[in-house]
Protein backbone atom coordinates (compact mmCIF):
# COMPACT_ATOMS: atom_id res chain seq x y z
CA UNK A 1 0.00 0.00 0.00
CA UNK A 2 1.24 3.46 -0.83
CA UNK A 3 2.28 5.26 2.32
CA UNK A 4 0.60 8.38 1.01
CA UNK A 5 -2.92 8.88 2.35
CA UNK A 6 -4.73 11.62 0.46
CA UNK A 7 -7.21 13.73 2.36
CA UNK A 8 -10.66 14.27 0.85
CA UNK A 9 -11.20 16.99 -1.68
CA UNK A 10 -13.23 20.03 -0.55
CA UNK A 11 -16.97 19.65 -1.09
CA UNK A 12 -17.19 23.01 -2.84
CA UNK A 13 -15.18 23.49 -6.00
CA UNK A 14 -13.17 26.67 -6.03
CA UNK A 15 -12.88 26.76 -9.79
CA UNK A 16 -9.11 27.28 -9.55
CA UNK A 17 -6.98 25.11 -11.79
CA UNK A 18 -4.21 23.03 -10.25
CA UNK A 19 -0.90 21.99 -11.73
CA UNK A 20 -0.42 18.24 -11.70
CA UNK A 21 2.97 16.59 -11.89
CA UNK A 22 3.62 15.13 -15.34
CA UNK A 23 3.24 11.39 -15.60
CA UNK A 24 4.76 8.80 -17.87
CA UNK A 25 2.42 7.81 -20.70
CA UNK A 26 3.75 4.28 -20.97
CA UNK A 27 3.74 2.77 -17.50
CA UNK A 28 4.37 -0.74 -18.83
CA UNK A 29 7.71 0.02 -20.40
CA UNK A 30 10.86 -0.44 -18.34
CA UNK A 31 12.39 2.76 -19.63
CA UNK A 32 10.58 5.81 -20.92
CA UNK A 33 11.95 7.28 -24.13
CA UNK A 34 13.81 10.53 -23.46
CA UNK A 35 12.35 13.58 -25.25
CA UNK A 36 14.59 15.32 -27.71
CA UNK A 37 16.53 18.43 -26.64
CA UNK A 38 14.02 20.84 -28.20
CA UNK A 39 11.09 19.11 -26.50
CA UNK A 40 12.86 19.42 -23.14
CA UNK A 41 13.36 23.14 -23.64
CA UNK A 42 9.70 23.63 -24.56
CA UNK A 43 8.58 21.63 -21.52
CA UNK A 44 10.84 23.58 -19.16
CA UNK A 45 9.58 26.84 -20.63
CA UNK A 46 5.97 25.77 -20.00
CA UNK A 47 6.78 24.98 -16.37
CA UNK A 48 8.48 28.35 -15.96
CA UNK A 49 5.42 30.14 -17.37
CA UNK A 50 3.15 28.25 -14.98
CA UNK A 51 5.41 29.09 -12.06
CA UNK A 52 5.12 32.80 -12.86
CA UNK A 53 1.37 32.75 -13.39
CA UNK A 54 0.46 30.47 -10.52
CA UNK A 55 -0.73 32.06 -7.29
CA UNK A 56 0.59 30.26 -4.24
CA UNK A 57 -0.92 30.40 -0.74
CA UNK A 58 0.90 32.68 1.68
CA UNK A 59 2.02 30.90 4.84
CA UNK A 60 3.00 32.39 8.20
CA UNK A 61 4.06 30.46 11.27
CA UNK A 62 3.40 31.26 14.95
CA UNK A 63 4.40 29.27 18.03
CA UNK A 64 3.98 29.08 21.78
CA UNK A 65 5.83 26.81 24.20
CA UNK A 66 5.25 26.05 27.89
CA UNK A 67 7.46 23.90 30.12
CA UNK A 68 4.56 22.84 32.32
CA UNK A 69 5.61 21.00 35.46
CA UNK A 70 8.57 19.26 33.85
CA UNK A 71 12.12 19.98 35.03
CA UNK A 72 13.19 20.96 31.51
CA UNK A 73 11.74 21.80 28.12
CA UNK A 74 12.27 18.74 25.94
CA UNK A 75 10.24 19.97 22.96
CA UNK A 76 11.79 21.65 19.93
CA UNK A 77 10.26 23.29 16.89
CA UNK A 78 11.15 24.80 13.51
CA UNK A 79 9.34 27.49 11.50
CA UNK A 80 10.64 28.00 7.96
CA UNK A 81 7.96 29.59 5.71
CA UNK A 82 10.48 29.57 2.83
CA UNK A 83 13.45 27.20 2.69
CA UNK A 84 14.26 27.80 -0.97
CA UNK A 85 17.58 29.30 0.08
CA UNK A 86 18.54 25.97 1.71
CA UNK A 87 17.99 24.09 -1.55
CA UNK A 88 20.75 23.91 -4.15
CA UNK A 89 18.19 23.80 -6.97
CA UNK A 90 14.47 23.29 -7.40
CA UNK A 91 12.53 21.10 -9.82
CA UNK A 92 11.19 23.11 -12.74
CA UNK A 93 7.59 22.93 -11.49
CA UNK A 94 8.36 24.04 -7.91
CA UNK A 95 8.22 27.70 -6.88
CA UNK A 96 8.16 27.55 -3.10
CA UNK A 97 9.00 25.07 -0.36
CA UNK A 98 8.03 25.67 3.29
CA UNK A 99 8.76 23.58 6.37
CA UNK A 100 7.25 23.50 9.86
CA UNK A 101 7.96 20.89 12.52
CA UNK A 102 7.47 19.99 16.17
CA UNK A 103 9.56 17.45 18.08
CA UNK A 104 8.58 16.08 21.50
CA UNK A 105 11.64 14.66 23.25
CA UNK A 106 11.72 12.02 25.96
CA UNK A 107 14.60 10.80 28.10
CA UNK A 108 16.19 14.19 27.55
CA UNK A 109 16.17 17.04 25.04
CA UNK A 110 19.12 15.97 22.89
CA UNK A 111 17.18 13.95 20.28
CA UNK A 112 14.53 16.64 19.77
CA UNK A 113 17.17 19.38 19.46
CA UNK A 114 19.24 17.27 17.07
CA UNK A 115 16.20 16.65 14.85
CA UNK A 116 15.23 20.34 14.92
CA UNK A 117 18.76 21.36 13.91
CA UNK A 118 19.50 18.71 11.29
CA UNK A 119 16.39 17.15 9.76
CA UNK A 120 15.52 20.01 7.38
CA UNK A 121 19.14 20.30 6.23
CA UNK A 122 19.18 16.59 5.38
CA UNK A 123 15.85 17.05 3.62
CA UNK A 124 17.29 19.92 1.57
CA UNK A 125 20.18 17.72 0.41
CA UNK A 126 17.83 14.92 -0.64
CA UNK A 127 15.10 17.13 -2.17
CA UNK A 128 14.36 16.45 -5.88
CA UNK A 129 16.40 18.46 -8.35
CA UNK A 130 16.07 19.40 -12.01
CA UNK A 131 13.26 18.29 -14.33
CA UNK A 132 11.10 15.64 -12.66
CA UNK A 133 8.17 13.59 -13.94
CA UNK A 134 6.72 12.25 -10.70
CA UNK A 135 7.25 14.84 -8.00
CA UNK A 136 4.96 13.10 -5.47
CA UNK A 137 6.97 9.90 -5.65
CA UNK A 138 10.27 11.77 -5.30
CA UNK A 139 9.06 13.85 -2.34
CA UNK A 140 7.85 10.65 -0.66
CA UNK A 141 11.28 9.05 -1.13
CA UNK A 142 12.97 12.24 0.07
CA UNK A 143 10.97 12.26 3.33
CA UNK A 144 11.49 8.56 4.01
CA UNK A 145 15.23 8.82 3.36
CA UNK A 146 15.48 11.99 5.45
CA UNK A 147 13.87 10.43 8.52
CA UNK A 148 16.01 7.29 8.19
CA UNK A 149 19.19 9.34 7.81
CA UNK A 150 18.35 11.64 10.73
CA UNK A 151 17.70 8.64 12.97
CA UNK A 152 20.94 6.94 11.91
CA UNK A 153 22.96 10.13 12.40
CA UNK A 154 21.57 10.71 15.88
CA UNK A 155 22.04 7.08 16.95
CA UNK A 156 25.63 7.18 15.74
CA UNK A 157 26.29 10.30 17.80
CA UNK A 158 24.37 8.96 20.81
CA UNK A 159 26.27 5.66 20.87
CA UNK A 160 29.63 7.47 20.74
CA UNK A 161 28.95 9.27 24.02
CA UNK A 162 30.01 7.98 27.44
CA UNK A 163 27.61 7.09 28.82
CA UNK A 164 25.56 6.60 25.64
CA UNK A 165 22.60 8.92 25.17
CA UNK A 166 19.22 7.24 25.50
CA UNK A 167 17.10 10.17 24.28
CA UNK A 168 14.33 9.83 21.73
CA UNK A 169 11.83 12.13 20.08
CA UNK A 170 8.60 12.20 18.16
CA UNK A 171 8.52 14.17 14.90
CA UNK A 172 5.69 15.82 13.02
CA UNK A 173 6.90 17.68 9.95
CA UNK A 174 4.82 19.67 7.47
CA UNK A 175 6.45 20.22 4.08
CA UNK A 176 4.56 22.53 1.69
CA UNK A 177 5.59 22.26 -1.96
CA UNK A 178 3.75 24.92 -3.96
CA UNK A 179 0.19 24.32 -2.71
CA UNK A 180 0.64 20.64 -1.79
CA UNK A 181 1.09 19.76 1.89
CA UNK A 182 3.12 16.66 2.78
CA UNK A 183 3.06 15.55 6.42
CA UNK A 184 5.54 13.03 7.81
CA UNK A 185 5.13 11.97 11.43
CA UNK A 186 6.44 9.59 14.07
CA UNK A 187 4.95 9.11 17.51
CA UNK A 188 2.08 10.99 19.11
CA UNK A 189 2.61 14.63 18.13
CA UNK A 190 -0.11 15.65 15.68
CA UNK A 191 -1.03 17.94 12.81
CA UNK A 192 -4.57 18.96 11.83
CA UNK A 193 -6.04 21.23 9.15
CA UNK A 194 -8.89 23.70 9.62
CA UNK A 195 -10.98 23.75 6.45
CA UNK A 196 -14.14 25.84 5.99
CA UNK A 197 -16.96 23.91 4.31
CA UNK A 198 -20.33 25.16 3.08
CA UNK A 199 -23.20 23.92 5.22
CA UNK A 200 -26.12 22.38 3.37
CA UNK A 201 -29.26 24.56 3.16
CA UNK A 202 -27.48 27.31 5.12
CA UNK A 203 -25.59 30.18 3.58
CA UNK A 204 -22.74 29.81 6.08
CA UNK A 205 -19.47 27.97 6.33
CA UNK A 206 -18.54 25.63 9.16
CA UNK A 207 -15.10 24.66 10.37
CA UNK A 208 -14.07 21.08 9.59
CA UNK A 209 -11.06 19.49 11.30
CA UNK A 210 -9.00 17.14 9.12
CA UNK A 211 -6.30 14.91 10.59
CA UNK A 212 -2.98 15.26 8.79
CA UNK A 213 -1.06 12.72 10.87
CA UNK A 214 -1.39 9.28 12.44
CA UNK A 215 -0.48 8.47 16.03
CA UNK A 216 1.96 5.65 16.78
CA UNK A 217 1.67 3.95 20.12
CA UNK A 218 2.12 0.29 21.05
CA UNK A 219 -1.56 -0.21 21.87
CA UNK A 220 -2.43 0.01 18.15
CA UNK A 221 -2.75 -3.51 16.74
CA UNK A 222 -0.35 -3.15 13.80
CA UNK A 223 2.26 -1.46 15.98
CA UNK A 224 1.96 -4.05 18.73
CA UNK A 225 2.25 -6.93 16.24
CA UNK A 226 5.45 -5.46 14.76
CA UNK A 227 6.97 -5.05 18.21
CA UNK A 228 6.07 -8.60 19.23
CA UNK A 229 7.42 -10.06 15.98
CA UNK A 230 10.72 -8.30 16.74
CA UNK A 231 10.85 -9.97 20.14
CA UNK A 232 9.60 -7.03 22.18
CA UNK A 233 6.65 -6.86 24.56
CA UNK A 234 3.92 -4.35 25.33
CA UNK A 235 3.03 -3.85 28.98
CA UNK A 236 0.76 -1.16 30.39
CA UNK A 237 0.48 0.31 26.89
CA UNK A 238 4.27 0.83 26.61
CA UNK A 239 7.14 -0.91 24.82
CA UNK A 240 8.78 -3.14 27.47
CA UNK A 241 6.54 -1.29 29.91
CA UNK A 242 8.60 1.90 29.45
CA UNK A 243 8.36 3.63 26.05
CA UNK A 244 5.02 5.24 25.28
CA UNK A 245 5.50 5.55 21.47
CA UNK A 246 6.17 2.80 18.92
CA UNK A 247 8.01 4.96 16.35
CA UNK A 248 10.64 7.59 17.06
CA UNK A 249 13.97 9.14 16.22
CA UNK A 250 16.59 7.91 18.70
CA UNK A 251 15.66 5.42 21.44
CA UNK A 252 18.53 3.17 20.34
CA UNK A 253 17.88 0.62 23.08
CA UNK A 254 14.37 -0.02 21.71
CA UNK A 255 15.21 -0.31 18.01
CA UNK A 256 15.86 -4.06 18.44
CA UNK A 257 12.35 -4.34 19.92
CA UNK A 258 10.51 -3.15 16.81
CA UNK A 259 10.53 0.61 17.40
CA UNK A 260 11.17 2.14 13.97
CA UNK A 261 11.84 5.56 12.45
CA UNK A 262 9.70 5.09 9.31
CA UNK A 263 7.12 7.91 9.26
CA UNK A 264 3.55 7.79 8.08
CA UNK A 265 3.08 10.12 5.12
CA UNK A 266 -0.02 12.05 4.13
CA UNK A 267 -0.64 14.74 1.55
CA UNK A 268 -3.32 17.35 1.03
CA UNK A 269 -3.74 20.03 -1.60
CA UNK A 270 -4.46 23.43 -0.11
CA UNK A 271 -7.35 25.49 -1.43
CA UNK A 272 -8.98 28.84 -0.55
CA UNK A 273 -11.29 27.10 1.95
CA UNK A 274 -8.31 26.21 4.16
CA UNK A 275 -7.67 28.53 7.10
CA UNK A 276 -4.76 27.17 9.15
CA UNK A 277 -2.69 24.12 10.12
CA UNK A 278 -2.18 23.26 13.78
CA UNK A 279 0.86 21.25 14.89
CA UNK A 280 1.33 20.33 18.53
CA UNK A 281 2.92 17.78 20.83
CA UNK A 282 0.78 15.41 22.89
CA UNK A 283 0.88 17.84 25.81
CA UNK A 284 -1.87 19.79 24.05
CA UNK A 285 -3.91 16.77 22.99
CA UNK A 286 -3.93 15.27 26.47
CA UNK A 287 -6.39 18.01 27.45
CA UNK A 288 -7.86 19.03 24.06
CA UNK A 289 -9.44 16.98 21.32
CA UNK A 290 -8.35 18.05 17.84
CA UNK A 291 -11.79 19.54 17.18
CA UNK A 292 -11.78 21.45 20.48
CA UNK A 293 -8.33 22.88 19.77
CA UNK A 294 -9.33 24.05 16.29
CA UNK A 295 -12.58 25.61 17.55
CA UNK A 296 -10.63 27.35 20.34
CA UNK A 297 -8.29 28.90 17.76
CA UNK A 298 -11.21 29.93 15.52
CA UNK A 299 -12.94 31.65 18.44
CA UNK A 300 -9.83 33.75 19.11
CA UNK A 301 -9.38 34.57 15.42
CA UNK A 302 -12.97 35.84 15.32
CA UNK A 303 -12.68 37.86 18.53
CA UNK A 304 -13.50 41.40 17.46
CA UNK A 305 -12.40 42.89 20.79
CA UNK A 306 -8.78 41.77 20.48
CA UNK A 307 -6.41 44.72 20.26
CA UNK A 308 -3.81 44.80 17.52
CA UNK A 309 -0.19 44.94 18.66
CA UNK A 310 2.02 47.71 17.34
CA UNK A 311 3.84 46.70 14.17
CA UNK A 312 1.53 43.77 13.49
CA UNK A 313 -1.39 43.35 11.13
CA UNK A 314 -4.75 42.41 12.60
CA UNK A 315 -4.35 38.86 11.30
CA UNK A 316 -0.88 38.50 12.83
CA UNK A 317 -2.09 39.75 16.20
CA UNK A 318 -5.00 37.33 16.19
CA UNK A 319 -2.89 34.30 15.25
CA UNK A 320 -0.23 35.12 17.83
CA UNK A 321 -2.91 35.55 20.50
CA UNK A 322 -4.60 32.29 19.48
CA UNK A 323 -1.30 30.41 19.75
CA UNK A 324 -0.42 31.81 23.16
CA UNK A 325 -3.93 31.39 24.59
CA UNK A 326 -4.17 27.79 23.39
CA UNK A 327 -0.91 26.87 25.13
CA UNK A 328 -1.98 28.71 28.28
CA UNK A 329 -5.34 26.96 28.30
CA UNK A 330 -3.66 23.55 28.03
CA UNK A 331 -1.66 24.34 31.19
CA UNK A 332 -4.77 25.73 32.92
CA UNK A 333 -6.62 22.49 32.17
CA UNK A 334 -4.01 20.59 34.11
CA UNK A 335 -1.48 19.40 31.54
CA UNK A 336 1.79 18.93 33.42
CA UNK A 337 3.73 17.97 30.28
CA UNK A 338 5.66 20.29 27.97
CA UNK A 339 3.30 22.02 25.55
CA UNK A 340 4.37 23.31 22.12
CA UNK A 341 1.84 24.72 19.67
CA UNK A 342 2.46 25.87 16.09
CA UNK A 343 -0.14 27.63 13.95
CA UNK A 344 0.42 28.08 10.22
CA UNK A 345 -1.95 30.61 8.69
CA UNK A 346 -3.02 29.99 5.08
CA UNK A 347 -3.95 32.85 2.81
CA UNK A 348 -4.85 32.89 -0.89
Amino acid sequence: MDLFDDLPEPSQSTGESRIQSPKADDRGSKRKLEPCHDEKEVEEKKWEEKKVCKGLPSLKGYFAARRGERDEMQDAHVLLPDINSCLSSLPAQVSRVAYFAVFDGHGGARASRFAAEHLHHTLALKFPKGVTENLDKLVKKCLLDTFRQTDEDFLKKASSQKPAWKDGTTATCVLVVNEMVYVANLGDSRAVLCRMEQEEKVNEKKCVTLALSKEHNPTIYEERMRIQRAGGTVRDGRVLGVLEVSRSIGDGQYKRCGVISTPDLRRCQLNPNDRFILLACDGLFKVFSAEEAVQFVVSVLEDGTLERKEGQTEEESHYEAACQRLANEAVRRGCADNVTVILVSIGF
